[in-house]
């Protein structure tokens, strides 16, 4: 028999990588060396049910405090007809909420709605309709889940997510600032513990967090976040694999490597996330919360064996490389070796270093720090002008790309010299390796951190 990186050798020889459509001998070859590959890697079945079990995980919540914050007040989830926000719904609806209000732009079809909450329906790039739904509910507590999520679309359709991603955040949190609201938790992304990123949807949320940081900053309005991983209930990647494998003719299991591996939570556990940081959650700062112990990533090559011996599909596994979106590579000195394995891996070594106290032993929160400066303001202000102006997908990127090396320079500013100095030490042992994005984020980190 022959070995897993055998197989996966002989799969890359019968189809390179990058093709859109591939020819009928390359399928079947392709198909024989599936089979075998499911054969020397029987230990995927059991992947493939550890992964499905990450959905029934939950976190343990101090329910007396939580019940003193949220019973008989009004509360806001933007996007609660999704998968976290009716998930995050049905958390508030058992915390016995006076009222309970759902507002998005459209109705997303399999989730559940909770008996006595209100569904109202706006889009929260219309800042308009915002400030007088935020006016009229007057809310406690606003939650704002609503998102463009998908990396893949958002390099395809830049504009919508840049508008509802940045944009959008920043209206929910300028309505709920003049409107008088006492508290903001936002959903955020893992993808957003990259400091920079070329990428549209990692940018779009990274930018999202200063926004919110620059509203927790006034002391005014209580500002915080949960970061989310790969969530199983929603998952991009694991629809496209049942749909593919369920094909009659012509599916393939498009991977963008054999050598992926992620980490998963489950929806119930991001909601709660969202839950444990309004406990979280101080004055003039900004508090992002993660879920400290993830379990083990999980392989999609096994999970993707796993759907096809569970189903009997031939469909073959095709190594296709990596679309726009997803970083093939990420910047090497984003971790510590020396902390990296006792915090949440959705943090990265700067933020590791601003940790704070968390409201659950089974969380990390760390304090959100960026160095005061005019110069991304002015830069949201033209991404605005540009968004605005255009739908042009390379006018309002490039727009984005500098209001994100702007965020990188103030996250540096603000980043304890000796994060710095590790930082650059790990990721110089890399540098002949680097892209010329990754070299810039490198150099930048050597010059804040004063490294000759």
């Amino acid at each position: 028999m022959k070995s897993v990186p055998e197989i996966i050798g002989m799969m890359r020889a019968a189809a390179p990588d990058g093709q859109a459509r591939l020819g009928e001998e390359s399928l079947q070859r392709l198909r024989d060396l599936t089979r075998a590959l499911i054969t020397a890697k029987p230990d995927a079945v059991a992947e493939h049910a550890r992964f499905l079990a990450i959905g029934e995980r939950a976190l343990c919540l101090p329910e007396a405090a939580l019940a003193a914050r949220l019973g008989g007040r009004c509360v806001l989830v933007t996007g609660g007809t999704g998968c976290i926000g009716s998930a995050l719904m049905g958390q508030l609806a058992a915390r016995c909420p006076g009222r309970l209000v759902s507002v998005s732009r459209g109705v997303t079809g399999g989730w559940p709605r909770q008996a006595g909450a209100e569904y109202r329906y706006a889009d929260i790039r219309d800042r308009g309709a915002l400030n007088a739904l935020i006016g009229e509910l007057s809310p406690d507590v606003v939650f704002h889940v609503a998102a463009q999520r998908d990396p893949g679309l958002a390099e395809a359709d830049v504009h919508r997510t840049v508008s509802t991603n940045v944009l959008g955040a920043r209206n929910v949190l300028e309505a709920a600032a003049e409107a008088g609201v006492p508290q903001v938790v936002l959903a955020s992304t893992g993808k957003a513990l990259r400091p920079y990123s070329p990428d549209v949807y990692a940018a779009s949320k990274r930018a999202a967090e200063w926004v919110a940081s620059t509203f927790a900053a006034s002391g005014e309005m209580l500002c915080a976040a949960g970061r989310f991983t790969h969530v199983l209930d929603n998952s991009i990647i694991y629809r496209r694999l049942r749909n593919w494998a369920a094909l009659a003719d012509g599916g393939v299991i498009r991977l963008h490597s054999p050598d992926i591996v992620f980490y998963v939570q489950s929806a119930l556990e991001s909601a709660q996330l969202l839950l444990l940081a309004v406990l979280g959650s101080a004055p003039g700062e900004f508090r992002v919360h993660a879920i400290t112990d993830l379990d083990w990533p999980v392989s999609l090559l096994d999970v993707a064996l796993g759907v096809l011996a569970g189903t009997g599909s031939a469909a073959p596994v095709y190594v296709s490389g990596y679309d726009l979106g997803y970083e093939e590579v990420p910047f090497p000195g984003l971790y510590d070796p020396a902390t990296a394995g006792e915090v949440s891996p959705l943090l990265n070594a700067f933020e590791t270093a601003a940790r704070t106290g968390a409201p659950c032993p089974m969380t990390d929160t760390f304090v959100l720090g960026m160095a005061p400066d005019p110069g991304p303001a002015k830069l949201l202000a033209a991404l605005d002008e540009v968004c605005g102006r255009t739908r042009d997908p390379r006018e309002v990127r490039a727009a984005l790309d500098e209001l994100s090396w702007a965020l990188l320079d103030a996250t540096l500013r603000a980043a304890p010299r000796r994060a710095l100095a590790r930082a650059a030490a790990v990721a110089s042992s890399h540098r002949a390796a680097l892209g010329p994005g990754h070299r810039r984020v490198l150099e930048a980190i050597r010059v804040h951190a004063d490294v000759g």
